[in-house]
């Protein structure tokens, strides 16, 4: 993707100046940032940073992505702790995507951690009630 182009997590600026560094292997200052930046990820077919973003005490061994699943926006609805001071955070988001079936839109309630070395990672997620 050009780095000019509008990042795909939505927070409303360039790919270059938003997601593009962290996919470049910079920290997420927040776990919201490092959650848009696992959406962008799987929007741009990145599977070694969704791998190299995930808790290695859940992470699976490979990530297969689907390319036939198009995502198309990201809606964050609740944020939970996950501060540049936290240890642990949530966030709450609705992705939404297009198949050849039609619409699909994933909600999770995702879980992150701070790893050893200060970095968030992702550990899991849930169908939030």
């Amino acid at each position: 993707m050009d780095a000019t182009h509008p990042c795909p997590c939505g927070r409303g600026e360039p790919y270059g100046a938003c997601c593009l560094p962290l996919h470049d292997g910079a920290a997420a200052p927040t776990a919201e940032r490092l959650m848009r930046s696992r959406y962008s990820a799987f929007a741009l077919g990145l599977g070694d940073y969704l791998l190299s973003t995930w808790d290695p005490s859940t992470r699976p061994d490979s990530l297969e992505l689907d390319p036939t699943i198009a995502w198309r926006r990201l809606f964050v609805e609740a944020v939970e702790a996950g501060g540049p001071f936290d240890r642990e955070g949530r966030v709450t988001f609705t992705a939404v995507a297009r198949t050849p079936g039609g619409r699909l839109e994933q909600r999770e309630r995702s879980s992150f951690s701070r790893a050893e070395d200060g970095r968030w990672v992702y550990v899991d997620g849930e169908e939030p009630a």
